[in-house]
């Protein structure tokens, strides 16, 4: 449904530091940087801004696609070396679905962020 989101951040920096490492095993990097804002995403298409935001912004929960549970696990480990305080570690949420496979951790600003995988295991 999306072709793009933006969410603001209080500090651009520490936040490109944590999504990057974040959101490395998805595939995710910086496409696009101006001054005041970064684009991240898969290939040469910025899908996810982050906005330097001067007043502490709304935190927001955001859940990104993974091909795999492997991902999500990576997620969740390489976010909370970044940082990230864990909001839920990885695992099924059957009252979503049988094959809901997630991770949370609360990120810079309190966003929470999410990775699923929707797939079977194996």
């Amino acid at each position: 449904m999306f072709d793009h989101i933006g969410i603001g951040v209080s500090d651009l920096r520490a936040s490109k530091r944590f999504y990057l490492e974040a959101l490395a095993p998805l595939g995710v990097g910086m496409v696009m940087e101006v001054s005041d804002a970064a684009g991240l995403g898969q290939g040469r298409k910025p899908s996810f801004w982050l906005g330097a935001s001067e007043a502490k912004p709304q935190p927001l929960h955001i859940a990104f696609a993974a091909d795999t549970r492997a991902q999500v696990d990576e997620f969740y480990r390489k976010a909370l070396a970044a940082g990230g305080k864990d909001n839920g570690p990885p695992g099924i949420r059957a009252h979503y679905h049988a094959d809901y496979y997630a991770a949370f951790v609360i990120g810079p600003d309190g966003h929470n962020i999410e990775v699923v995988c929707h797939r079977p295991a194996g």
